[in-house]
């Protein structure tokens, strides 16, 4: 049973990070990294795929708990998360198909900075990425280079052999 922290936006920047056609993201909340996620300029909001969402009072607040990314694990295994409740959205998916999804206010962790961000909840569980981030989060931050991909972890990479030799 978690519930998120509050992080600061280190946003804007004078200069913006160029992001690949996928990323592998952090998602500290959540006490995951290394999450696949979609880039989708095409997408207007954020989506991340979620098993188990459940509407809640909680020492008086209404929350959700939420089992999301858990997709492989047992069902004794899943990990809870709690967040307040933001309410619903219709979202229309890529198919045209509108749904009512839950929402939530997390941070997302790229190239060692975090930067908040809400996803709307979804079954992700037949694509390939289980986070997909669209233009409301790129915007005014990133540059996507579609031949390219998970260029946070390359930059933190090279970062870190910086430091090693440095030393």
């Amino acid at each position: 049973m978690n519930t998120p922290q509050k992080h600061k936006d280190t946003t804007p920047r004078k200069v913006k990070w160029t992001v690949g056609r996928s990323e592998k993201i952090g998602l500290p909340d959540l006490q995951l990294t290394n999450v696949k996620a979609k880039i989708d300029t095409g997408a207007y909001g954020c989506s991340m795929h979620c098993s188990e969402i459940e509407e809640l009072y909680r020492d008086g607040r209404h929350m959700l708990r939420v089992v999301p990314l858990q997709r492989q694990k047992k069902e004794d295994e899943r990990q809870s998360y709690y967040f307040e409740f933001r309410g619903r959205k219709i979202v229309k998916s890529s198919t045209g198909r509108a749904e009512k999804r839950y929402i939530i206010k997390t941070v997302v962790r790229l190239f060692g900075e975090e930067f908040p961000v809400e996803f709307s909840l979804t079954d992700r569980s037949n694509m390939k990425f289980p986070v997909l981030l669209g233009r409301t989060f790129l915007a005014k931050r990133f540059l996507v280079d579609v031949s390219t991909f998970n260029q946070s972890e390359k930059y933190l990479r090279k970062q870190q052999n910086k430091q090693i030799t440095s030393v």
